[in-house]
């Protein structure tokens, strides 16, 4: 496929099918760091307290994105024998300050990037922790380091290598380095040559796992500043083969246009699985891509509900027992009886209907729910003081219709309760049905366990129905 400078409809619909694969890699650069008004960015505002900690002169322009080169260089011209660890120290404390302003906002772009989902692992090419501050509004993050100056108790700090079965977290690599008062992040030029060459040479704390799934991946690259030599590099860095070749990836460009524009020229030129976008700024593409995923990501989820409503529906019309609880209070109860059941009664998946949903259902889901107490052989409602104290919540409605259904059988277990709470006091809660107290038989499985007369019984009802042949 050929370079664009703008996204075209098919060209989005295949990125957000990767994204949604979870084939893609968000590269975050320093053009996404910019304020509402897209004026002023972190890196000029970090730059500029560091020229007035160091007395240079603020009324000189900066490189847009390149700021904090700038400083630095200049601090070097100024003072030749200026400790740079120094600066290291400086350039840490000054983030640490700007971060920690209460009216701190995160940028937009930052935020919308951490609300996609599908995106499992990311890679920031600043050393604040302003995506990391983000990702964690939604989930648990994982930050990885990069730097060939790290200590060594970091040296094995690299993607895990159970990574994709870790769910409930996602995983931020941060390329050039964090801040810290060490030098162990790049604020030059020269320090991101060695970050540069350490990835290459795969040299010390090389994180070689996290680097081959961006081998493996394609990559989104929003805002990277990156110059034209380092551009290149990287690019080559991340595909196992030369850009001149077919590969299986797809990596996406998405930068301001910078100087006399040779990366994008030598892009277009050698690297066809590269998309340069240049005719939208990177703020706007993530706005434009967060919307698009938005849509498309409800869409998915109304998909799945309705699967899992349909898989629920078909599992109902087998479920031997249908565990009723609370599921803001009782749910551990639930699970632990609910493994009870499956593995020391063997019974299948099908026999024992539980919703693991800790909200309450949509009118589609509720739906099976009402055909599951219509159709299984015996209701089990758990009963706890915490739940009991509950006046309106779903698992009541359960209750109501297994009375109803109860009314209409004759000469048969239906209903059996469950006390789940340490003690065993049957009459002791104020909102279960009196004819349940006055006419059933109570079992007691404290924390969802059942005691051995709990067990006999249940087990007692597995047999029967079997007998039956049913």
């Amino acid at each position: 496929m050929g370079n664009v400078r703008v996204m075209s409809e098919s060209g989005w619909r295949r990125l957000l099918s990767q994204i949604s694969e979870r084939l893609v890699v968000p590269v975050i650069g320093p053009q996404l760091m910019v304020s509402d008004d897209s004026e002023r960015n972190l890196q000029h505002d970090l730059a500029q307290r560091l020229r007035v900690l160091h007395d240079l002169d603020t009324a000189e322009p900066l490189p847009r994105y390149r700021e904090l080169n700038a400083v630095v260089s200049e601090i070097r011209q100024k003072n030749p024998h200026t400790k740079l660890q120094d600066v290291y120290g400086d350039v840490c404390d000054l983030i640490q300050e700007i971060l920690s302003n209460p009216g701190l906002v995160i940028p937009e772009p930052v935020r919308q990037i951490a609300e996609i989902a599908d995106f499992d692992l990311l890679v920031t090419l600043t050393p604040d922790d302003l995506l990391a501050r983000a990702l964690r509004r939604r989930i648990a993050v994982r930050e990885i380091v990069h730097s060939p100056y790290l200590p060594t108790s970091m040296k094995d700090a690299d993607l895990p290598a159970d990574w994709r079965e870790r769910q409930a977290e996602v995983h931020l690599l941060y390329l050039f380095g964090k801040a810290s008062q060490a030098p162990q992040f790049a604020i030059h030029d020269e320090d991101v040559l060695e970050y540069a060459h350490n990835v290459i040479a795969r040299g010390s704390h090389s994180r070689e796992r996290f680097f081959g799934e961006l081998r493996d991946r394609n990559l989104l690259l929003l805002g990277s500043n990156f110059p034209d030599w380092l551009g290149r590099f990287f690019l080559r860095a991340t595909n196992k083969q030369r850009l001149l070749a077919d590969n299986n990836k797809r990596d996406w460009l998405v930068d301001e246009p910078q100087g006399d524009g040779g990366l994008t020229l030598f892009l277009r030129s050698f690297s066809h699985d590269t998309e340069v976008l240049t005719n939208q700024s990177p703020r706007a593409f993530v706005a434009e891509l967060h919307r698009r995923w938005t849509a498309a990501h409800a869409v998915r989820e109304e998909q799945r509900a309705l699967a899992r409503a349909s898989e629920s529906e078909a599992a109902a019309q087998q479920a031997l027992f249908f565990i009723s609880y609370s599921r803001t209070r009782d749910k551990v109860a639930a699970e632990a009886l609910v493994s009870y059941l499956r593995n020391d009664l063997r019974l299948s998946a099908q026999e024992v209907w539980y919703d693991r949903n800790a909200i309450e259902p949509g009118d589609r889901f509720a739906r099976s729910i009402q055909a599951g107490i219509a159709s299984c052989e015996y209701f089990i409602p758990l009963i706890s003081r915490e739940s009991d104290a509950l006046t309106e919540t779903y698992f009541r409605r359960e209750w109501k219709a297994a009375i109803d259904r109860e009314q209409a059988i004759m000469g048969k277990t239906f209903i059996v309760p469950q006390i789940v709470d340490a003690d065993f006091v049957p009459n002791g809660y104020r909102n279960v049905p009196p004819e349940w107290i006055n006419g059933l038989h109570f079992g007691h499985c404290p924390g969802g366990v059942p005691t051995t007369d709990t067990a006999a019984h249940l087990k007692k009802l597995v047999r029967a129905f079997r007998e039956t042949g049913q």
